[in-house]
């Protein structure tokens, strides 16, 4: 019996694009190593749950962010098991100008080269996604790029029925003007943002539906607010973002890719599902300390890390008791102190070096660690 050849060709046209298609990363909100719950989010700029997934907030009430495990609905039933979501716990009916609450991805610049922004054969993008909302209405997907000058494209979509999963396609038109090019380096290249409330200064204007110069009034226009009652929900998963203009089915990767993909922006010694500050000795690094004939007391160490991270990264290290700026000690014998005196030092993309002052040279440092190297 014969049997067909099957060519890369058409696996490729099989599947709209060849594997890794998906620009985001950690796009099903799988990996969650910071933690998987964080109350009282009302400001700042930071990821609190899931992997990649930064929050920026100012004045838009106080949310609940949780890694929320799915186990009924559209997405669970196609293959999704978590999701990002945010739950109001202090709701902000009458927002101030400058009012803001999103989630967003930023995009390593390097990886970004083949949709050639800012040429004269750019590529459009396609980005699908599921989302609940409580609150029924229009929200806004944005997207800014930031290198040379910055640029803003901007979409709308309804949330037609109350608290029931959706899935929602966008296509973000070409940006074929010379100063919307993005650099090839390591730094961030564009931002993938879902808008959950904005204050006057983001919806004054008119929506930015193609690519243009940066301007606030524009980014946000039409975007109902979310943060208006405590009852209100807000939660997405599933997000792809590809060349072209269609939306093909969700890229799922293995567990142990994904993670490797998150590492390059931040890794700990903690085990997962155990998050930094914990008191634990699983995971604690030992290195063995070495006076290298210095003064008395001095112990030095090194640590390397799992993979090479996006740039040096900032590294914050914690005994075994789980206080953070110190480590744990181990003068010559086999008793441990916690809070003991150390710094970190000559960090690189690869591993950081570790210095501790103490009562003898003898001896080992023990730390956990967080290295971060994110957008």
């Amino acid at each position: 019996m014969a049997i067909d050849k099957v060519t890369s060709a058409a696996l490729e046209t099989s599947t709209n694009q060849p594997g890794l298609r998906n620009i985001l990363i950690n796009g099903d909100m799988s990996i969650a190593q910071r933690s998987t719950s964080v109350a009282s989010i009302s400001s700042g700029n930071t990821i609190h749950t899931c992997d990649r997934w930064k929050t920026y907030a100012s004045s838009a009430g106080t949310w609940t962010q949780t890694q929320e495990a799915l186990t009924t609905g559209d997405p669970y039933t196609n293959g999704f098991a978590t999701s990002l979501k945010l739950d109001c716990t202090t709701a902000n009916g009458s927002l101030s100008s400058g009012s803001y609450l999103s989630v967003a991805q930023s995009i390593e610049a390097q990886n970004l080269q083949y949709i050639k922004k800012g040429t004269a054969n750019a590529e459009q993008l396609t980005a699908s996604f599921w989302v609940k909302s409580t609150k029924t209405g229009t929200n806004i997907v944005q997207f800014v790029s930031l290198d040379n000058t910055v640029r803003i494209c901007a979409k709308s979509y309804t949330i037609n029925s109350s608290d029931t999963w959706e899935k929602k396609t966008i296509t973000i038109p070409a940006d074929t003007s010379s100063t919307g090019k993005i650099d090839n380096n390591n730094g961030e290249g564009m931002r993938m943002i879902f808008w959950v409330a904005a204050g006057t200064d983001y919806t004054s204007g008119t929506l930015a539906t193609t690519w243009a110069n940066s301007a606030n009034a524009n980014r946000a226009v039409g975007q109902v607010n979310n943060a208006d009652s405590t009852s209100n929900n807000f939660e997405i998963t599933g997000v792809q973002l590809e060349a072209g203009t269609s939306a093909s089915d969700f890229e799922f990767l293995p567990f142990d890719v994904n993670l490797n993909r998150c590492l390059r922006y931040y890794q700990k010694s903690y085990s997962l599902g155990v998050f930094p500050g914990t008191n634990t000795t699983n995971g604690l690094h030992t290195t063995d300390g070495s006076a290298g004939g210095l003064t008395t007391g001095y112990l030095y160490g090194d640590i390397d890390l799992k993979v090479a991270m996006r740039a040096a990264p900032t590294v914050t290290i914690y005994d075994k008791a789980g206080n953070s700026g110190v480590c744990s000690r181990l003068n010559g014998g086999t008793s441990r102190t916690d809070n003991q005196n150390c710094s970190v030092i000559d960090t690189i993309e690869k591993g950081f070096n570790l210095e501790s002052t103490g009562t003898a040279n003898a001896g080992s440092i023990d730390i956990h660690f967080e290295a971060a190297a994110e957008l």
